[in-house]
């Protein structure tokens, strides 16, 4: 790259981050890592009227926990700042007013009840209404193209409403280019006259993104797909100014898991999954989930999210976020949409949780569950060692190895119908001598001696191990018998069988 590759990633503090919006901000972060770049936090807050308190600090807690971070932003490094738009707003309005004097935008004073009444009209006569130059400069429309100079600022002057419209060029042929969708034509007399800067004082997204991307020296633009039907109005914005155009990437939709359309909310709450990196509250009350407290690990959330959409072109599906680094090529994004697959983004932590140190989940183990107040983490570490296989969240830990930590106070009733026949209270009996008699008690004694001892006799070894396991456990479950024998200790294992032969 001949300068340095600065990107940046622009979402609006109107709610909570969708992991699509995490997807593009993890895109953007590899892209710049890659080549040596900055990674840029932009909060886009111009519309005040969907603008949620708080949203913008569960932005940047969702790209810490995700392990994105940025190397410019809100409150951090700001030799472009401010990074919040609404900072910024006495910018934008010189660059508006530059357009102006350019002949490249302009006045608009239509009133909300004039637009409408031009909608129907087309609408009645089989047509769409389009604010461009076909009707921009026919006299129904109230704007500075019409009106004379002293007309437009004597409005201006009395304050009368008026947006910045730009003015989109006629019979040309826009060539555009994309990195992951490359050559695209547009014919301009297809676009409308974007509005530019509303009449609360604020520029729209179109203008302030522009003007900021440009002063802040962004190289490449990559964002989501549902940005592609602005690309001809940004890029035109770029040539109205002067300025050389970033390059554009646009990322595929993240898809539903089943059906048509873009990944939602609703999918989640219908399917069971979450869509947002943390938990969210919702200024009304309603709580979202977050992949964080539904127990997934940050490394699993950005290697599932890198998969969509993107792939390394090998058989390797476990990366570290170095290694994404390392691997990514924007050449390597998919055009098509991604379909998002619960049980995948499951297997990713299941992989997860089978690569963390025993000691490190029987700490989060243990503070998720007071029944493991007073027991040692290291004594519960060994646990998980020997259920994590089995698990895909910590949170399943307690039923995989309850029986670790507390005796059965009940047995399966299918479970005691298939183990507990006649004769198993003294096959039982003779197990409780086995186990006493074992004085050095480790797994391999007690294995050799109960399996011997179960052999010597020529006994069928369902008839011995089924009763003795749910004894132990109270079920048929569980990890090797002799592992539960040897954890619980010899007085405890005595216990439970002791216990069971009193229930047959």
């Amino acid at each position: 790259m001949s300068k340095k590759v600065r990107v940046r990633f622009a979402p609006s503090p109107t709610g909570p981050l969708h992991i699509g919006g995490v997807r593009t901000a993890l895109f953007n972060y590899l892209f710049a890592k890659k080549h040596g770049g900055d990674f840029v936090l932009r909060i886009e807050d111009t519309d005040q009227n969907r603008y949620v308190e708080g949203a913008e600090d569960y932005i940047v807690k969702s790209l810490v926990w995700c392990g994105i971070s940025f190397d410019e932003g809100p409150n951090k490094n700001e030799k472009f700042g401010p990074y919040r738009q609404s900072e910024r707003k006495n910018l934008y309005k010189q660059y508006a007013d530059e357009l102006i004097a350019n002949g490249k935008a302009y006045y608009a004073f239509d009133t909300a009840e004039q637009l409408d009444a031009e909608r129907k009209g087309h609408e009645a006569d089989g047509k769409t209404f389009i604010y461009n130059w076909h009707n921009r400069e026919k006299g129904r429309l109230v704007n500075s193209l019409v009106l004379t100079e002293a007309e437009t600022q004597a409005k201006i002057e009395a304050g009368d409403d008026y947006v910045i419209r730009f003015k989109s060029p006629q019979d040309e042929t826009l060539h555009l280019t994309d990195i992951i969708r490359g050559n695209i034509k547009i014919d301009t007399n297809v676009l409308d006259d974007k509005i530019l800067f509303k009449s609360d004082g604020m520029p729209t997204y179109h203008l302030a993104n522009i003007v900021d991307d440009h002063l802040m020296e962004i190289t490449h633009v990559i964002r989501g797909e549902e940005w592609l039907p602005s690309l001809a109005l940004h890029q035109l914005l770029y040539n109205a100014f002067g300025w050389e155009a970033p390059e554009f990437a646009h990322l595929p939709l993240i898809l539903k898991p089943t059906g048509k359309g873009k990944l939602s909310k609703r999918d989640g709450d219908k399917m069971g999954f979450p869509v947002f990196p943390l938990e969210y509250t919702a200024p009304d009350g309603t709580i979202s989930r977050g992949y964080k407290e539904d127990g997934y690990f940050p490394e699993a959330v950005v290697n599932f999210l890198a998969f969509l959409g993107w792939n390394p072109g090998t058989e390797q599906e476990l990366f570290s976020l170095e290694q994404l680094v390392a691997d990514f090529d924007l050449a390597r994004v998919n055009k098509a949409g991604a379909r998002f697959d619960p049980d995948k983004t499951k297997w990713f932590n299941h992989q997860y949780m089978q690569q963390q140190l025993d000691l490190d989940l029987a700490e989060q183990f243990k503070a998720i569950r007071p029944e493991l107040a007073d027991i040692d983490v290291n004594y519960i570490a060994l646990s998980i060692g020997l259920i994590k296989e089995r698990a895909t969240f910590v949170n399943d830990f307690w039923d995989l190895s309850h029986f670790f930590f507390t005796a059965p106070t009940a047995y399966d009733e299918k479970a005691s119908k298939k183990a507990l026949k006649e004769g198993t209270a003294d096959i039982m009996t003779k197990v409780i001598e086995l186990v006493n008699a074992t004085d050095d008690f480790t797994v391999e004694n007690l294995q050799t001696n109960i399996k011997g001892w179960i052999t010597d006799n020529e006994i069928g070894f369902g008839k011995v191990m089924m009763p003795l396991r749910l004894a132990l456990v109270g079920a048929l479950q569980g990890p090797d018998v002799f592992d539960i024998m040897y954890m619980i200790g010899k007085t405890e294992t005595v216990n439970r069988i002791e216990a069971l032969v009193k229930n047959i």
